[in-house]
């Protein structure tokens, strides 16, 4: 586990280019936390870092949003409103996976994806922090 203090944007903005960049192909990533945590900023941050250059936003009522990017597409939800998060894989999670340069799945449940990077997003007073959690096959740091 890693933990970082997220004093500023863009300590936020750091912390996707260190993701995107260390991130294999097809990576899942969760973002958890509270609302206002800013989860959907470190989507749009690590789109931009991907080098997508369009507007991002919460998916919370289309459910998914597909952003293309000189790397791959990029596919962010949002399982907020979700009772049954294994729904996604019937919604065909698992065509993303291997075509997707990165899915990123805000209130992502660790125990649906066992292999999975965790990034838990915890606002504190004037800052965040953000821990990183690897589950099941997924690890953080990359190995070289």
């Amino acid at each position: 586990m890693r933990r970082q203090e997220l004093r500023t944007l863009e300590d936020t903005r750091a912390l996707a280019q260190r993701l995107a960049e260390g991130l294999p192909e097809g990576a899942l990533v969760l973002l958890t936390g509270p609302m206002g945590a800013g989860k959907t900023t470190l989507v749009q941050f690590l789109a931009q870092a991907l080098g997508f250059r369009g507007e991002v936003t919460s998916p919370t009522y289309t459910l998914i949003h597909e952003y293309p990017s000189p790397q791959g597409l990029i596919v962010h939800i949002d399982a907020y409103r979700m009772a049954d998060q294994e729904e996604l894989y019937h919604l065909g999670l698992e065509d993303y996976l291997p075509e997707a340069r990165l899915v990123l799945i805000e209130w992502g449940d660790p125990r649906v994806f066992p292999d999975s990077l965790e990034v838990r997003l915890q606002p504190q007073g004037e800052t965040r922090w953000a821990e990183i959690l690897p589950h099941g096959s997924s690890s953080w740091p990359p190995t070289p």
